[in-house]
């Protein structure tokens, strides 16, 4: 599935879109360029599990969790980690099998280790369509 978006607005509302629909152990990986929108997405996303806390990037820290919604959501970035092992340190298999939703920004510098069911999603700009302009794509792997 493909959706443009033309404003964050668009970009938050579906990322709330899928949030609504997150079920339990669902895994969702994020890639895209710096600045293409990765957390205003990740911010809709949590709204749409009921997360009214603010969402920020866990750069420094690798992952952060957030429990004050329908669900668990953890928030994965990997763009620091040195080595796939570092994974490992944070326990990352107890939260993508675990019963929340895991999101992964940057999830191409792991892609050795994800699970084979997750919804990838991939967040692309085009400038000649406008400096707002978003191309979402989402699909399943099973």
């Amino acid at each position: 599935m493909v959706i443009e978006t033309n404003s964050p607005e668009e970009t938050f509302r579906v990322g709330k879109e899928l949030g609504e629909k997150a079920y339990a152990g669902q895994v969702f990986t994020l890639t895209g360029d710096l600045g293409v929108g990765k957390t205003v997405f990740t911010q809709g996303l949590a709204k749409g599990l009921g997360i009214e806390e603010p969402v920020n990037s866990p750069t420094f820290t690798i992952v952060q969790e957030y429990d004050g919604g329908r669900l668990p959501f953890y928030h994965f970035d990997v763009y620091r980690i040195g080595d796939v092992e570092e994974m490992e340190e944070v326990g990352f298999d107890d939260y993508v099998m675990g019963e929340g939703v895991s999101l992964i920004e940057w999830a191409d510098l792991i892609s050795e280790i994800l699970p084979e069911k997750r919804t990838e999603i991939l967040i692309e700009k085009d400038l000649e369509r406008g400096f707002d302009y978003r191309r979402i794509t989402v699909a399943q792997r099973e």
